[in-house]
């Protein structure tokens, strides 16, 4: 009922304000056996018949128990931004707790798959995107600031930067949260499965040319994973930029951190 009061709300309030309204797509994914939902934010002036003209894509990911317009429907002015930066936005549905992986312990959950080949192809025939990895970021909050960062880890030819704001950096703090063991497996019987999936356990793997924007709230109950994910950045020498703030694990905070993002793909799409 929520997401379907959202998605009235999201029909209804841009035509109350005479404002465009963004796509919304079904992506059918091969390995998951369904279509997914995402929503397509569009800069002012785009035109799908002139594919001289092509844009920089931001995918933008929800977090937990969040869905695919949670970003249009909390952040008023997420238009506007897409107009001012030039950059298409995708928000695609990451589902309850997908996490955003292709879960070892839950072979039906394929969202790595989906998120890093799927949803990207289906952008790159449909829409007029640039498509090489110097005009492709990923970011997301919570659920979804772990699976940006996990994905361009994954996938570092198809995504140059990417962004977390309170993204969840090490499982191993949370073994009873957020249905964690649908994903992992039980902690105590899957530790090394844990471990490995953990961002702190995967510095060693990032690339050194992916650009990193990370931000918490310094009443976000991930302040401390995301200082020990900093801090294990700065050990292993990967460049990023790092910045706590006031506020929780709420929209409050992301609405704000959301616009802090865009402008860092913004500057890095324009650096490239």
């Amino acid at each position: 009922m929520r997401t379907f009061t959202r998605f009235l709300a999201l029909l209804i309030l841009p035509a109350m304000l005479n404002a465009r309204l963004p796509d919304t797509v079904q992506v059918y994914s091969k390995a998951m056996r369904k279509h997914i939902p995402a929503l397509i934010v569009l800069p002012e002036g785009y035109n799908e018949l002139d594919s001289l003209v092509t844009y920089p894509t931001l995918y933008m990911l929800h977090g937990y128990s969040g869905d695919h317009i949670g970003y249009y429907f909390h952040v008023p002015d997420l238009q506007k931004q897409a107009d001012q930066y030039r950059m298409i936005l995708v928000c695609p549905d990451g589902g309850y707790n997908s996490w955003y992986m292709d879960a070892p312990a839950s072979t039906s959950c394929k969202f790595e798959t989906f998120i890093s080949s799927e949803l990207v192809q289906f952008i790159d025939r449909k829409y007029n995107s640039r498509t090489e990895r110097s005009s492709r970021a990923i970011c997301g909050l919570s659920m979804g600031g772990y699976g940006a960062i996990f994905n361009a880890i994954k996938h570092p030819d198809v995504f140059g930067a990417a962004g977390s704001m309170s993204g969840c950096m090490d499982f191993v703090p949370f073994p009873l949260q957020w249905e964690l063991s649908d994903r992992l497996g039980p902690y105590l019987q899957h530790k090394k499965t844990w471990e490995s999936y953990s961002l702190v356990g995967m510095t060693g793997q990032i690339r050194r040319d992916l650009s990193l924007i990370i931000d918490v709230g310094v009443d976000d109950f991930f302040l401390n994973v995301n200082r020990n994910f900093h801090r294990k950045l700065l050990q292993v020498g990967i460049s990023h930029d790092y910045t706590e703030r006031s506020g929780g694990h709420d929209w409050n905070y992301w609405a704000n951190a959301t616009r802090f993002q865009l402008l860092f793909f913004h500057n890095y799409f324009n650096q490239s």
